[in-house]
């Protein structure tokens, strides 16, 4: 039992040095060590309980005795050390969500989400309690194109309350992630925390589905999501929400389409028989994004991007078809008149660039004409706002307080 004990500790010392240093560079390593260091980091205070507990039957059953057993014991307290520190430095996002909204505040606008206490910690206890709220309510598979023998679907979320008649919210239109392919992410688990909020706040908020490799190809995602914000332009008032203030967003694989979409509004090479529709929207805010798929600066960590690209989306590598790398890219379509962007990004990030993600927010600033904000947040994984941590927190209600801001200064002008 003695051999159990060292190697549990031993386990927990790496799961606990996976979060502070993922792995980057090591093929069949970077998908591991995103999952484990994503769970671990935005569930320090869960790993640590229930290590405490198994260590705490070890020493029940005698096993934690002599000079390994020490060692080992040692070990994981200061994993745990770690950890519990890691999760409590999700304080810094409260630091840089103020550092954006602060100056964008009226004098008599309340900072609601300034104070930790406005903060709900039962949902730290719950962090998957942040995907319900009893005041919203969810309009779940609306058919919004039927194409290739696809049902393509949106959801709606907005105030269970119903709006009225003459109500015109502001709507957040949410693209999922997944590495563009089937299985790996979908409408119904990813931005949903946002989308709650805001939906309390009054948005009504669409999440939608789109083509998927490996039946899809580039450019067929982004053209699905283009169809998707014609429906919603056309259609949205029926449900209360406004077609004149629609912010796009979306983490990942969504962050990339988000981005693209939002930078490339009316571009008819994206819209193949609907040219003549606009497809403009008021704001972008994408999480952890990919900006550039040729990687021309070489600022990519990770190797699973070029490998994913290569073998799975494009089948083809930058040399066979460097046209296609380059106007899926969204660091392509910067212009003057691209609409307000915020962008997030984790500096633990593993599978995505922070650093490509920067740079992409420095062109778009020196161009555009609009406001460019970049919330670099310490600590954070790659998809660290599926559920609720106090970092994830900090950062969802910064967001939505700046997405208010940017409505605000929309209806004034």
């Amino acid at each position: 039992m003695i051999l159990v004990f060292i190697l549990f500790c031993l386990l927990s010392t790496a799961l606990t040095f996976n979060v502070v240093r993922p792995v980057y560079h090591h093929p069949k390593m970077i998908v591991p060590s995103f999952f484990f260091g994503w769970l671990v980091g935005e569930l320090a205070l869960h790993v640590v309980i229930v290590e405490a507990v198994i260590v705490f039957l070890f020493v029940c059953f005698g096993v934690v005795s002599g000079f390994w057993a020490g060692i080992g014991l040692m070990l994981c307290i200061s994993s745990w050390m770690i950890l519990i520190y890691h999760y409590y430095s999700g304080y810094k996002a409260k630091v840089l969500m103020d550092s954006i909204v602060s100056p964008h505040r009226d004098k008599d606008e309340l900072n609601a989400w300034s104070r930790h206490s406005e903060l709900d910690t039962t949902r730290y206890i719950k962090p998957f309690s942040s995907w319900r709220d009893e005041d919203v309510e969810v309009l779940k598979d609306i058919i919004y194109q039927e194409i290739d023998g696809f049902r393509l679907k949106l959801d709606i979320r907005r105030p269970k309350n119903k709006l009225s008649e003459n109500a015109s919210q502001p709507v957040l239109f949410q693209i999922h992630g997944g590495a563009w392919t089937r299985g790996y992410g979908s409408k119904n688990e990813q931005g949903v925390p946002l989308m709650t909020e805001l939906a309390k706040r009054g948005w009504v908020c669409v999440s939608i589905d789109y083509r998927l490799c490996p039946h899809a190809k580039f450019p067929d995602h982004i053209i699905d999501c283009k169809r998707a914000l014609v429906w919603v332009k056309e259609h949205i008032s029926e449900y209360g929400g406004d077609p004149e203030f629609i912010v796009a967003t979306g983490g990942s694989a969504g962050g990339h389409l988000s981005a693209l979409l939002a930078i490339s509004a009316n571009k008819p090479e994206f819209q193949p028989g609907f040219e003549e529709k606009d497809t403009r929207v008021q704001g972008c805010v994408p999480f952890y994004g990919i900006y550039d798929l040729m990687d021309e600066q070489r600022l990519q960590l990770s190797l699973a991007l070029g490998t994913l690209l290569e073998e799975s989306i494009i089948k083809q590598s930058k040399q066979e078809n460097p046209a296609l790398y380059e106007v899926m890219s969204p660091i392509n379509h910067i212009h003057k008149d691209a609409p307000p962007f915020l962008l997030v990004h984790g500096d633990k990030d593993s599978l995505t660039c922070l650093a490509e993600a920067q740079y992409f927010a420095s062109r778009l600033d020196e161009v555009s004409e609009q406001t460019v904000e970049f919330a670099e947040v310490a600590g954070a994984q790659h998809a660290f706002d599926v559920f609720s941590s106090l970092r994830s927190d900090y950062v969802l209600m910064g967001v939505a307080e700046r997405l208010s801001q940017w409505h605000r200064d929309f209806e004034r002008n």
